[in-house]
């Protein structure tokens, strides 16, 4: 410990103390705290208060350090051994008690039990766990993922197993970006889904769903959401408009992706006397830095994943810490754990993510191309946060011209997609049951067709930033309500609106 340090005061793996207090349940929470996080130390003989180093009588040191250690190693279960030792600050003896992370978790006093025991730090302090947490605990040391505990309580036929299976290579196809990947697109069999820990069997071979079958087809009672919203300012203090998307995990990411577009600027990028329309982030950034929160979040805690858009910045917010061993600095380079790894196989296989750990060096590349400031990263012990904050100006310039991220045309008489919002109504209820979050996709694409009739089902999906199957789906569905016909051949032809959607 350097001077530098404690000047620096507590954190959320340091804790002072002046002395041993005579009752060590009073630094005992925070050793738990310590074993169950990413360790830390106690140091004794430092005032917490003026950072003072006042130091341990030399004629009590070694008494003081078998007192700590045994307490220690008596009151936790499953045991903690700490690695207590002397250390001279400002040529004064203190004593320092360092706590490694554990490998038996949770960690609890043994006085206080298993149920009320459990401790863990939050932002710098000492919070009791409660049930969810403790198991969320359990789980990551048990080499275990909750998206791949087994469901015995819900029966799954053939039908149902075949149904998921082509919903997921739909979206896989659909989620391509070429012929030759369209192409190398393999079916989902039952045994993929067994081997992903989608599907697992028991002892007598019967097959059961997962947890991750059931966030993936939006059935069986798993609560999950992606809660989205837009705030006046750069504080929650006002909503100016929110959703709240449900259902099959994939689909709440496409959703939640489409209401960030919805809701952030678009500017353009001019080269010569053409303009091309952008956005002022990155999309694909925006999507998978939402993927990646639905597969490392922590189901087990009573929260939900969020989706924040302010006039400075977007940001996304998933329950659930980083994993031990994973440090912000590992992830700009690369490194990476699932927490879900069942989901993670799916989102993979559905082109929803990039290779693991690629996603945020490219996202670092990324918002550097655009010109905007270096992501934010925070690491909130129960939760991680992601902040991306926006640019000011109309025209952006992106400096690697092959970046594949414009969603617009070269036309000069064509105006952005996405500049105008119409006001919010503050009354509304966010979850009314008549509102369909389709009907804003229906509306952008409608304004779409009426600016460029010629576009393509590509050319759509492209500028919305949806798959092509989704714009397939909604043309075909506004045909046969009459709002929109097809005049012409596919290659040639053009879409015209009808007076129903006029």
């Amino acid at each position: 410990m350097t001077i530098e340090e404690i000047l620096a005061g507590e954190s959320k793996n340091v804790e002072f103390k002046v002395q041993r207090p005579d009752k060590s349940m009073k630094y005992m929470k925070t050793v738990v705290a310590f074993a169950n996080g990413k360790g830390g130390r106690i140091i004794f003989g430092i005032d917490d208060k003026t950072r003072e180093v006042v130091g341990i009588p030399e004629d009590k040191v070694f008494r003081e350090i078998d007192a700590i250690t045994n307490a220690i190693s008596d009151s936790c279960e499953p045991t903690i051994i700490p690695d207590v030792y002397l250390q001279n600050i400002n040529d004064k003896p203190v004593i320092v008690a360092e706590i490694r992370t554990g490998r038996r978790k949770p960690y609890y006093i043994k006085a206080e039990g298993l149920e009320n025991g459990v401790y863990i730090r939050v932002s710098g302090t000492t919070r009791p766990a409660d049930r969810d947490m403790s198991r969320e605990l359990y789980y990551e040391c048990d080499a275990r993922s909750f998206d791949s505990i087994i469901r015995r309580d819900i029966e799954v036929t053939d039908e149902d197993i075949k149904s998921l299976c082509e919903q997921m290579k739909e979206v896989a196809i659909a989620n391509c970006k070429s012929n030759l990947q369209r192409s190398a697109v393999k079916d989902v069999t039952k045994n993929v889904l067994l081997s992903w820990g989608i599907l697992k069997k028991d002892e007598n071979e019967k097959i059961y769903p997962t947890n991750a079958y059931i966030y993936l087809t939006g059935q069986g009672g798993l609560r999950s959401m992606i809660q989205c919203a837009v705030f006046k300012g750069t504080t929650r203090a006002v909503f100016l408009d929110r959703r709240n998307y449900e259902g099959p995990l994939w689909k709440q990411v496409e959703e939640a992706v489409q209401f960030v577009l919805r809701n952030i600027r678009m500017g353009c990028r001019l080269e010569g006397v053409y303009r091309q329309d952008i956005y002022e982030l990155p999309p694909d950034s925006i999507r998978e830095l939402i993927v990646n929160a639905v597969m490392n979040c922590s189901y087990i805690q009573n929260s939900n994943i969020q989706v924040a858009i302010y006039d400075d910045r977007l940001e996304i917010t998933s329950p659930g810490g980083l994993l031990p061993g994973v440090t912000i600095e590992l992830m700009k380079e690369g490194f990476s754990k699932i927490r879900n790894r069942s989901l993670a196989n799916a989102f993979a296989y559905m082109n929803l993510v990039e290779a693991w750990g690629s996603g945020i060096p490219k996202l670092m590349q990324a918002m550097q191309e655009y010109g905007l400031r270096e992501p934010e990263f925070i690491d909130m012990e129960v939760a991680f946060r992601i902040n991306l904050y926006r640019g000011q100006n109309e025209v952006i310039e992106v400096k690697n011209r092959d970046h594949d991220l414009n969603h617009g045309s070269n036309d000069l008489n064509r105006e952005p997609d996405n500049l105008n919002h119409e006001p919010v109504d503050l009354d509304r209820d966010p979850n009314d049951p008549n509102h369909d979050p389709k009907d804003d996709l229906e509306i952008q694409l409608s304004e779409m067709i009426y600016k460029n009739p010629k576009l393509t089902q590509k050319e759509l999906a492209k500028a919305l930033a949806v798959s092509t199957a989704t714009i397939k789906r909604m043309l075909t569905k506004m045909q046969h309500e009459g709002k929109v016909i097809r005049e012409g051949s596919n290659r040639k032809g053009k879409w015209i609106l009808t007076d129903k959607m006029k």
